[in-house]
């Protein structure tokens, strides 16, 4: 049988209210609406479900069965529907985001603690990836990216200035095996290298050129999939790494990385968070990109 919704719905109504006006009031109807509707459902049960006199009503047998049973579903409706209607709207709910392992270091893990202490009810979800994810069918609200490569139908927004880089080495390297004084030099040292893991591809060393910038294809006995990895050997005095400056401006500061060939680096794209423009509104990404882009602390050394 199908479900006869718009009559349970006024039976509800007359349980909840104890009478066919304040249901009526309740429901913004006419009472001969109710009542029209209620001998409806009662036809289609067979059944009476209310004994009425001229001072009051109340449930037959098959009424109380029937407002048992159908009485929380109907408050279950309910919630789902406020549900549905605030959800995004509220400094509370689940944000899902996938976001490249250096975003997380360069913009994120130092703004994280004073965002959750703000909006505790908020819970973030970091799914760690360097893959061009699509946030949609991976049930995600936003994604972290270098540059404007963002599909046509998602909201950029900028979360950075232009991203510095950085060959450094640590002194005692430096000492061994000496300076480069060009980028062609880094052919004959040694070079902690990084790997895609999504792709697999080896991170370009790009400088920048006279006229544009250009890579050069570097060597090396060490290779790692983390960023913070390649930063972790050049401290142990392993060799010199490709990165972002703002990953090790402490270990720069304290003098245990070098920055070298500082005249030939170049800049990459800034970061961008993305997202489909139906999560605009949604105010716990909101809140999150606020923070981010005017909050928190300043970068730290991974």
């Amino acid at each position: 049988m199908r479900l006869p919704l718009a009559t349970l719905e006024v039976f509800n109504a007359i349980v909840s209210k104890k009478s066919l006006r304040g249901a009526a009031q309740d429901l913004g109807v006419k009472p001969s609406t109710v009542s029209h509707q209620l001998k409806k459902l009662e036809e289609q049960l067979g059944t009476a479900l209310f004994i009425r006199t001229t001072r009051s009503i109340s449930l037959t047998e098959a009424g109380r069965a029937l407002a048992r049973r159908t009485g929380p579903a109907f408050e279950q409706l309910d919630e789902g529907l406020y549900s549905a209607k605030t959800a995004g709207h509220a400094e509370r709910g689940s944000l899902k985001l996938a976001i490249p392992e250096f975003a997380y270091f360069l913009l994120v893990r130092n703004k994280l603690a004073s965002f959750q202490k703000k909006y505790p009810e908020i819970e973030v979800e970091l799914s760690i990836t360097d893959a061009l994810t699509d946030i949609l069918d991976e049930g995600l609200h936003a994604g972290f990216r270098i540059g404007g490569l963002i599909a046509e139908d998602m909201v950029a927004i900028n979360l950075s200035e232009p991203l510095k880089t950085a060959v450094v080495a640590s002194p005692e390297y430096l000492e061994m095996y000496g300076e480069p004084c060009d980028p062609g030099d880094l052919l004959n040292h040694n070079c902690l290298r990084y790997r895609f893991p999504s792709s697999g591809q080896l991170a370009p060393w790009i400088f920048d050129g006279s006229e544009k910038a250009y890579p050069v294809e570097v060597r090396g006995n060490l290779i790692a999939n983390s960023s913070p990895a390649t930063i972790d050997l050049a401290l142990q005095g392993l060799g010199l790494t490709f990165t972002f400056r703002d990953y090790c401006t402490d270990a720069l500061a304290s003098g245990k990385l070098v920055e070298v060939l500082t005249e030939h680096l170049t800049t990459l794209p800034s970061m961008n968070i993305y997202f489909p423009r139906e999560y605009k509104s949604m105010l716990p990404l909101r809140l999150l990109i606020e923070h981010l882009k005017n909050g928190g602390s300043e970068h730290k050394d991974v």
